[in-house]
């Protein structure tokens, strides 16, 4: 297995990101119902605020995580939030999620971040017990919020 950071040239392994993502939290219509062309791709991957990585091997991808990093106003400093992650169920309770959120911790470190955040929702045991072996435990409420029309 490898866990690879995807640069502006891997369309090809974003989409396969894409259908882990779909069938992870099965949601197709979100992650396959409309995805960008490689021009939009290629620039998200272009951006060093973005993080995409991939767990995969010859066969294929079969785990992902993507994050960002967001720079803080109060301080000079920055926090990276993973926003997905997600393995596919043939390959789950073999490290892969661990070794994502690994690799996210150096890439933390090496920009300097001073935490990493990730959210679990309410039920989703194999989360919450996976990040809680690996981090404190925060309760707080999210809310989603829509612009105005």
């Amino acid at each position: 297995m490898e866990v690879a950071r995807l640069n502006p040239d891997d369309a090809e392994y974003f989409r396969d990101m894409l259908a882990v993502f779909a069938a992870g939290f099965n949601e197709d219509e979100t992650y396959l119902g409309n995805q960008p062309d490689d021009h939009y791709i290629k620039a998200r991957l272009a951006d060093p605020n973005f993080i995409a990585l991939v767990a995969k091997d010859a066969v294929g991808v079969f785990g992902a995580l993507t994050g960002y990093v967001l720079h803080k106003f109060e301080q000079a400093r920055s926090e990276l939030y993973i926003y997905d992650l997600a393995v596919l169920e043939s390959h789950r309770r073999q490290g892969i999620a661990t070794a994502l959120i690994e690799r996210t911790q150096e890439i933390a470190r090496d920009i300097g971040a001073y935490v990493i955040i990730i959210q679990a929702d309410y039920g989703d045991v194999p989360a919450t017990t996976l990040y809680s072996k690996l981090g404190q435990r925060e309760s707080v409420l999210h809310f989603d919020i829509s612009p105005k029309e």
